[in-house]
């Protein structure tokens, strides 16, 4: 008996018999997860922004402008410190002694702190700098 395309045992199997097409390399089971390995999910198309960044509708005008609400209000709150800590206080400094007014000491020594950190900081940033060219 000769295999002509008209012989249906012979014909060509086109789409699904088995309920997964008819790939010789699908094994035929029930078992999705063969067909997870053989076809994997499909990836999404490519957006315009790069992986890792969010869009947002933020501008620079806006962020300046909720910077100063925060400064404002911060400054706000020192000055209400400030004022209810009038009490004068003798300061000596060395041979230096000055009297202040309580909040304006706290103040002052609280901006002696952060001046220190800051050079403090900047001398750190500096060594890692010089490190880091010696090291190209």
């Amino acid at each position: 008996m000769s295999s002509t395309p008209e012989d249906p045992s012979n014909a060509p199997v086109y789409g699904p018999t088995d309920g997964f097409g008819s790939d010789p390399e699908l094994p035929k089971t029930d078992d999705t997860t063969a067909l997870e390995k053989h076809y994997p999910e499909p990836v999404a198309p490519p957006t315009s922004t790069p992986p890792g960044t969010a869009v947002t509708d933020r501008t620079r005008a806006a962020t300046t402008w909720v910077g100063l609400v925060i400064g404002a209000i911060v400054l706000i709150l020192l000055l209400v410190f400030i004022l209810q800590n009038l009490e004068s206080v003798s300061v000596k400094i060395l041979a230096w002694q000055i009297d202040f007014p309580l909040g304006i000491t706290i103040l002052l020594s609280a901006i002696a702190g952060a001046l220190i950190m800051a050079l403090a900081g900047g001398i750190r940033i500096v060594q890692i700098r010089r490190a880091a060219k010696r090291q190209l």
